[in-house]
């Protein structure tokens, strides 16, 4: 009961991720989030391969926590109880079509007469109003049509998409960052998040660059940073090693530790400014002198001078790291009985943890929903 959000009961109508991700970081801080499913559930419950007894394991990395009723919404009935539900609640997410959002009585306007305390969040692809508003959109084309995948990839290769959901989860953050700025202000209204706008939030300095520069955003080799050097991919002996050095007194120590004092007082490398006009130079300088030893020798001669420096490793790597046992990320779900696992929140709290409940099974919690909700 000391969570943060403990007390506050939110409803979810969503699918998949981005909606899912918004509910599920509100119910990891104590929420009660009420998620509303048609009578099929959640497309997230059939999307993965992979099920841990009656748990699919796409659906259980979004949903923990959380409390499922299956509500026909375009019925009369549907509509009289999502009402109920309403009028004892603080706040409502969708990433519904927006005209799914208003067919289904999802909005403020639809709302307010049930409670006018209660925040709706409609999370969209282009906005809940405008004349792209009904245009399909998902993770891949928001980042194909902001710009993201034409940034993403070596610059004679296709345009790439980043290797995740990143605009789903972008978007999951945001939205409950909305809901939960109108439940402290403590008055209703809609709250509206676009994806789109989303990403093109999150390219901030680069569209900045765009917007005051006229500058146009290439493609570089090595997932190279635009503006510091070195700040990129390097290969070594026997893998790869993301270098990132921004201030010239880490690339004096960087220099020392190499071996290539000469570097320190070299008018192309001695700056950064001087790094970035000659770069092509600098990159191959660093690259033969890395090419000796391990992605993983380099990383632990630099990081501990303070010098970023990682060796590539892959995501099944990182749940099995030091890093997550030390922070705890892997956690079991429920009491054990399932050898049901999943990340962590991120967000930590000093006197308490976050619950770590199974996700619902599809209308587990319609008797005790209707208990309070009322016939």
């Amino acid at each position: 009961m000391n969570a943060p959000l403990a007390g506050i009961r939110i409803i979810e109508v969503g699918h998949m991720l981005a909606g899912p991700y918004c509910g599920l970081m509100l119910a990891d801080m104590g929420a009660e989030v009420i998620k509303i499913e048609p009578r099929e559930g959640d497309i997230g419950r059939t999307i993965s391969p992979h099920s841990i007894g009656p748990h699919n394991a796409y659906f259980a990395s979004l949903n923990r926590n959380k409390k499922s009723i299956v509500l026909d919404l375009a019925s009369a009935a549907g509509q009289a109880a999502l009402g109920r539900i309403a009028a004892r609640s603080h706040a409502l997410v969708t990433n519904l079509r927006p005209s799914a959002i208003r067919k289904l009585g999802l909005t403020y306007d639809a709302l307010r007469i049930h409670n006018d305390k209660l925040v709706c969040v409609a999370l969209t692809g282009y906005g809940l109003e405008g004349p792209y508003s009904e245009n399909p959109a998902y993770d891949y084309v928001i980042q194909a049509m902001t710009g993201v995948m034409a940034i993403t990839g070596e610059p004679d290769a296709p345009p790439a998409k980043a290797g995740y959901s990143a605009v789903d989860n972008s978007a999951g953050l945001v939205a409950a960052l909305g809901l939960l700025a109108k439940v402290v202000q403590g008055r209703g209204g809609q709250v509206d998040v676009s994806m789109y706008d989303v990403m093109l939030s999150q390219l901030n300095y680069l569209a900045g660059a765009a917007l005051n520069a006229g500058e146009t955003i290439e493609r570089l080799p090595a997932s190279s940073h635009p503006y510091v050097v070195p700040a990129q991919l390097f290969p070594t002996a026997d893998g790869w090693l993301v270098l990132f050095i921004t201030h010239d007194k880490f690339w004096r120590i960087f220099c020392h530790e190499i071996g290539r004092t000469d570097w320190v007082e070299h008018p192309h490398f001695a700056t950064m400014a001087a790094r970035r006009a000659h770069r092509a130079e600098v990159v191959t300088a660093i690259t033969h002198e890395l090419a000796g030893a391990t992605a993983a020798q380099w990383a632990d001669r630099l990081a501990p001078l303070g010098i970023v420096a990682a060796r590539v490793g892959t995501l099944n790597e990182a749940l099995d790291s030091d890093i997550a046992a030390a922070r705890k990320l892997v956690v079991q779900l429920g009491d054990g009985s399932l050898p049901l696992r999943a990340v962590a929140s991120p967000v930590r709290f000093e006197d308490q943890e976050a619950p770590r409940a199974l996700p619902p099974l599809l209308d587990e919690h319609r008797d005790e929903i209707m208990s309070w909700a009322g016939p």
